[in-house]
């Protein structure tokens, strides 16, 4: 059987979700905290309360001098009554507050979480289930929304309550306060024992949660390929034994939780009765009391201790039950700061991509305005900067890369694209093609070797500014929920609608797109599910054009498009590629005839570079995939 983890309540992290609260509202949470307080004493106030009005009562009965009894009395109902209307206040200013705080603090924390996410390295994506990601901002973070504002509050509340009735006991009789003490050291005991089988339960819990989103998750992606290949029924029981895991891990919390309640609550009714009892006989005996207050023993004593065991008991009770939602909360708050504290992707670069215009003795300057030129902008250590002009130029030189330590996937890669250059890549799946466009852009970076643009290594340059000089479009597209125009401007946020439509024209998408209901307005959602894949990647490749950048990666660009489609986004790609820097990924040889340069991939190393004719000529591994004698395999 597998070991349970112990239950542990980490303090590390409820410290910090505090932290972040109050530093979140450095004024507000303090006077949260004095209505609680205040709240909680004056909770406590009815047995002192009940304590006089017994011992006036008892003092003037046998005189039945009632009017003194009266005016005595008075002043305290006077009392009582004016600090609960100020609870009342206390109550309503309290849960206002917490209201308002506990949403902007679970809206800011979304928010760094996704900022934070925005900075992550491409390397987070794909090791981490999706679904699972997304649990992070539903679950986990529902799990910190009942810990801020209802558990944390509640513990605050409980733990004065107890503080000052124990206060209040011991002022009165420390012989019937012994007694409660003993009943409350079973109820801890108890509590511990079936409290720590449920906490470590809820931790199992949220991570079953988090698991079973990511499965969904994928199942809802991949809803074709299930039902193509009718994996219907292995996907249900896939899904059954992960709906059973959390089945299990979930029951066993709760059954856990559920029982502790009312075992704790019979407890306390036991010592209810046990303190009845106890005062009975000890006012029949004569038992002297003994007491802070030095007060004998009296019914004035006993009836409001039975009331004060009750709302210990209650609150000891209440304190138990939510240690389990504090527990709950921090496997949701480690969960999120887990997210929080991933290592941001690392950029040490300093050059950076400017506006850039050239005076007539070739010198480049930095402007504010569009010229279509752009320049490197490279500072030095001395105070002076230098401007090379962005021209296209790129060079990877003996690159070895390996996505694992210790796993090397490409190996001694040497690629030399000059500006305007279109350089193809062909090679099995997993060759490195893919592989090498990742390490142009930064999304990874090389293990060995160099890797130069425009002569100025790519880790001197800024990522953003790099990713910015670069066009891509991938084999698998994303599109956003919005409009056709909202999807192509994603290339461009300062492109005008007519840039958009111009570009739309250059890949050949304007032609479906007119067609549509509301044309460029048509709104797009599930990642463009209402459009075929075809027009999605034609959608695709006009975002990258209205990006106008001087170097283009297409990833298989053309993958999704049939061939009579092919020929007509083949003619806006030979526009859009003039004068840019190409690289090329693709399967269809007929898209990659008439590059600069074509290079042939196997496991990772280059095995044949030249120009179409020229592998032809070669009769090697590019001649047999071009006259058929040979497959990717």
């Amino acid at each position: 059987m597998k070991q349970m983890p112990k239950r542990k309540l980490d303090k590390g992290t409820l410290l910090r979700v505090i932290k972040y609260f109050f530093k979140s509202y450095p004024v507000l949470a303090p006077i949260m905290i004095v209505c609680i307080l205040f709240q909680s004493v004056t909770a406590t106030l009815p047995a002192i309360f009940l304590q006089k009005v017994i011992e006036a009562i008892d003092k003037w009965q046998p005189t039945s001098n009632w009017t003194e009894a009266v005016l005595e009395i008075r002043p305290l109902i006077i009392l009582l009554a004016t600090l609960y209307v100020l609870s009342i206040i206390a109550i309503t200013t309290r849960e206002q507050l917490m209201a308002y705080m506990t949403q902007g603090f679970l809206c800011k924390m979304r928010r760094q979480m996704f900022d934070g996410m925005q900075n992550l390295p491409i390397k987070y994506f794909d090791t981490h289930k999706h679904g699972d990601i997304m649990s992070y901002y539903t679950n986990d973070i529902d799990t910190l929304r009942q810990l801020v504002s209802q558990s944390l509050p509640s513990i605050i509340q409980s733990s004065v309550i107890v503080l000052c009735v124990l206060g209040i006991m011991l002022y009165y009789s420390i012989w019937m306060t012994l007694i409660v003490l003993l009943g409350v050291a079973i109820m801890l005991l108890v509590s511990g024992k079936i409290g720590g089988g449920s906490a470590k339960y809820f931790i199992r819990q949220q991570k079953a949660i988090g698991a079973t989103e990511g499965f969904i998750q994928e199942m809802m992606n991949g809803q074709k390929v299930v039902k193509v290949f009718c994996h219907e029924e292995e996907a249900k029981s896939d899904f059954d034994k992960i709906n059973e895991s959390l089945y299990q891990d979930s029951y066993r919390a709760n059954a856990y939780a559920n029982m502790l309640g009312p075992i704790i609550m019979n407890i306390g009714n036991i010592l209810y009765v046990l303190i009845a009892v106890a005062g009975g006989v000890f006012l029949a005996a004569n038992v002297p009391n003994f007491s802070i207050s030095g007060a004998a023993f009296s019914i004035s004593i006993v009836v409001p201790f039975l009331n004060m065991t009750k709302q210990f008991t209650g609150n000891i009770n209440q304190f138990s039950q939510q240690i389990n939602s504090i527990v709950m909360g921090m496997a949701g708050a480690s969960r999120v700061f887990s997210l929080m504290d991933e290592t941001p992707e690392v950029d040490d670069g300093y050059v950076t991509l400017v506006n850039a215009e050239i005076k007539e003795n070739g010198e480049i300057i930095e402007t504010n305005k569009h010229t279509g030129h752009w320049a490197w902008k490279h500072p030095h250590q001395d105070g002076t900067l230098t401007y090379t002009l962005l021209e296209g130029d790129v060079r990877l030189t003996e690159v070895d890369f390996g996505y694992v330590e210790g796993k090397t996937v490409l190996h001694d890669v040497s690629v030399y694209a000059e500006p305007g250059q279109k350089v193809a890549f062909v090679g099995a799946t997993g060759a490195g093609k893919t592989t090498i466009t990742n390490l142009i852009n930064r999304f990874y970076d090389i293990a060995d070797g160099k890797v130069r643009y425009d002569g100025i290594n790519i880790n001197k340059i800024k990522k953003s500014d790099l990713r910015k000089s670069l066009g891509i479009v991938l084999q698998d597209t994303n599109l956003f929920t919005g409009t056709v125009m909202d999807n192509i401007r994603y290339g461009n946020l300062e492109a005008t609608d007519e840039e958009c439509i111009a570009a739309a024209k250059l890949s050949g998408a304007d032609t479906f797109i007119t067609r549509l209901p509301d044309g460029y307005e048509t709104l797009l959602t599930n990642n463009g599910s209402n459009l075929s894949g075809g027009q999605r990647q034609l959608i695709a490749i006009a975002r990258a054009a209205v990006a106008d950048p001087p170097v283009m990666i297409l990833d298989e660009a053309t993958s999704s498009i049939d061939t009579r489609t092919e020929a007509i986004v083949q003619r806006g790609m030979d526009k859009l590629m003039e004068g840019r820097t190409v690289f090329v990924i693709a399967h269809r040889l007929s898209t990659i005839m008439n590059s600069d340069v074509i290079m042939v991939l196997e496991k990772g190393r280059i095995i044949e570079r030249g120009s179409h004719e020229q592998l032809l000529e070669q009769k090697g591994t590019y001649y047999q995939l071009y006259t058929g004698a040979f497959e990717l395999e």
